[in-house]
């Protein structure tokens, strides 16, 4: 079973390229789980409440980060059961929707703006995806376009550079996200073919 994990700032496409990677599979006859490590989360089904319009976290205290470290490390040990049952189950790929890689990212942006926490990068065992993307978009670009995310630009912008600082480290391969969905569906479908 691969593991293909999609990456990158909020508004930069992921969702969609993985609908198209999801339906371009299943079209091969492939059983496909979908992952959001968002929704997956642990703590963020504890704070959901229904019906609420919730907006984005960019502000955090010391304590709300240190739990959500250790909300992060028992997401990682529940994905890896949820891996074995659906290797159990025959399934041929997961695809992740963000993966830990955007919450250790949105962890050490909280972090940079809280004076108590040590500004160090988490370090965590999770499985290594068999192919791990980066869309790199420019949050001007994201910004101007209908859907924008509700954080702002210097948000965009410094998440930006945490993660390319850490694109070589966790090994993942960068596309640009700039142009048109086709365009890099069909990059991405190549990576894909190529695995």
């Amino acid at each position: 079973m691969k593991l293909i994990t999609i990456s990158g700032l909020d508004g930069s496409g992921k969702s969609t390229q993985i609908d198209l990677l999801k339906n371009y599979l299943q079209s091969q006859n492939k059983r496909v789980f979908y992952f959001h490590a968002i929704a997956f989360s642990l703590a963020n089904k504890i704070t959901k409440k229904k019906n609420s319009t919730k907006k984005s976290v960019t502000k955090a205290t010391s304590f709300q980060i240190i739990l959500r470290k250790f909300f992060l490390m028992i997401d990682i040990w529940r994905f890896s059961l949820l891996s074995n049952k659906l290797l159990n189950k025959k399934y041929d790929y997961i695809l992740s929707d963000r993966y830990f890689y955007d919450s250790v990212i949105n962890i050490e942006y909280l972090s940079l703006l809280t004076l108590n926490v040590r500004n160090t990068f988490l370090t965590f065992n999770v499985r290594k995806p068999d192919l791990a993307i980066y869309l790199q978009a420019d949050p001007k670009i994201i910004m101007s376009r209908e859907r924008k995310p509700d954080q702002g630009i210097a948000y965009l912008e410094k998440k930006k550079e945490l993660y390319e600082n850490k694109i070589s480290a966790w090994n993942i391969k960068t596309i640009n996200g700039n142009r048109n969905k086709e365009e890099i569906f069909e990059e991405i479908k190549k990576m894909i073919d190529a695995l």
